[in-house]
């Protein structure tokens, strides 16, 4: 395959690694960046013309599923990556709660090998903390970080066992990998479908106390200062937990952690309705809560936005609320909701909102990308921060429907991705690597 020579032109570019904002035009060859700068026009080079539109480091979303092996039903590697670059993502990690889980080499070498052959962007498998995800026994913690898993996760479900979470984070942090943590205290929330308080009671519903995470929380950073291994928690919705996290950051624990973006938008009122698409796990809490989370973005205290995709079939979620499924889609209206809901309001900068989205998680998981800087991988999102559009699930590429977004009319999009210099995804057109780029002569612009 003939490499690609390419110059986006002409776009502010963003990149957090450098501090660079700037109107410049990043120049890409052999599947790297090879510069960035005003006035690049090296030969032959095929020219995007990206006046009025945002250059950023490929999105990295940290926090996904894609449900295969075992429920392709609801989502497919194939499936997940194209909903991934459609909506921006150019990298995912996937966790590893399939059926069965991701707990061995030979799991973590045939997802590394489906994305190889059906994705569309890249993938880094999450492994297994416990075998079968049972929460008995250590899975091959070694193993698996050999065949290319990224960290170690029981994603779903808390290590209930605290001696075998302080073997995990021990060994882990001898593989060089974050051990990233479901905070639940599953006898705290046994039942819990819902945030505990005022919404539960008015709806008759059982409800999960904050304190059901914050506990877990105090636990895995206790044993991660005890132990000195890298802890990641995972979907932080409680104010409690931000302010453990940021104690803990101060007096130099290993701990990073993550954020949904239905966490930051909405709060416990999106299930006044009954909505099963907002039936999530950790349950929406409290607007301070909301507000804490936020704010441990805005201090540091929190590193990446995640989405936490979860995809489900409709009849898992078109059920009575106690019944339905937890979890929601995000990978298609991540970046739309944080556009609108947290940096045209001033909550995040845009450069705030590109670095949690890029650069802060590539740096979690200690992934060589996240940065537009010179020789690294040429991977590429491009924003309009201009586009009004309407989520409309039945357009998603996922091949679940499940969001209580629904309707909502948002402001900024993704119009282009790019994986290794070549265009998976422009103005919402999925397409295989090598495919033809949006200008198809060297003198074009787009």
């Amino acid at each position: 395959m003939a490499e690609v020579s390419l110059v986006l032109r002409n776009g502010r570019v963003i990149d957090p690694a450098s501090g660079r904002d700037e109107i410049a035009d990043v120049w890409i060859a052999d599947g790297c960046i090879r510069g960035v700068g005003q006035g690049i026009a090296p030969e032959g080079a095929t020219i995007v013309d990206l006046t009025g539109k945002v250059v950023v480091p490929g999105l990295i979303d940290m926090h996904v599923h894609l449900r295969e092996p075992g429920r392709e039903d609801e989502e497919t590697i194939e499936s997940g990556t194209r909903a991934a670059v459609r909506g921006g993502f150019t990298t995912v990690v996937c966790m590893p709660n399939t059926e069965p889980a991701i707990d061995t080499e030979a799991s973590v070498e045939y997802v590394l090998e489906r994305a190889r052959t059906r994705g569309y962007g890249r993938v880094f498998p999450v492994g297994a903390i416990t075998r079968g995800r049972g929460g008995e026994m250590l899975a091959d913690l070694g193993a698996m970080v050999e065949a290319g898993a990224v960290a170690v996760s029981d994603d779903g479900s808390s290590v209930e066992n605290g001696h075998l979470m302080r073997r995990a984070l021990e060994y882990c942090r001898m593989l060089g990998v974050p051990v990233a943590a479901h905070c639940e205290d599953a006898l705290l929330s046994q039942g819990g479908v819902v945030n505990e308080g005022t919404v539960s009671a008015l709806l008759g519903l059982n409800g999960s106390p904050a304190q059901a995470e914050t506990a877990r929380v105090a636990r895995e950073i206790l044993l991660a200062e005890l132990t000195g291994g890298h802890l990641h928690i995972q979907h932080v919705s409680t104010a409690q937990s931000v302010e453990l996290i940021a104690r803990a950051r101060d007096r130099g624990v290993r701990v990073t952690a993550e954020a949904t973006p239905h966490h930051l938008v909405l709060t416990e009122d999106a299930v006044r309705t009954f909505d099963t698409n907002a039936k999530v796990n950790p349950p929406l809490r409290e607007e301070r809560d909301r507000e804490a989370v936020r704010e441990g973005l805005r201090m540091g205290a929190i590193d990446a936005i995640a989405t936490d995709h979860a995809p489900h079939a409709r009849e898992e979620k078109e059920v009575e609320f106690d019944e339905a499924a937890f979890g929601l889609l995000g990978l298609e209206t991540a970046v739309g909701l944080v556009l609108t809901e947290l940096v045209a309001p001033g909550v995040l900068t845009l450069t705030e909102a590109v670095r949690l989205l890029s650069l802060g998680p590539a740096q979690v998981l200690g992934l060589d990308l996240g940065t537009l800087g010179p020789g690294k991988p040429a991977d590429v999102t491009v924003l309009d921060l201009d586009e009004m559009w309407t989520v409309e699930p039945d357009g998603f590429e996922s091949r679940s429907k499940n969001t209580p977004f629904a309707g909502w009319q948002l402001t900024g999009r993704p119009i282009g991705a790019l994986v290794d210099g070549r265009f998976v995804m422009w103005k919402g057109e999925v397409r295989r690597f090598g495919e033809e780029v949006p200008c198809a002569s060297s003198d074009a612009a787009c």
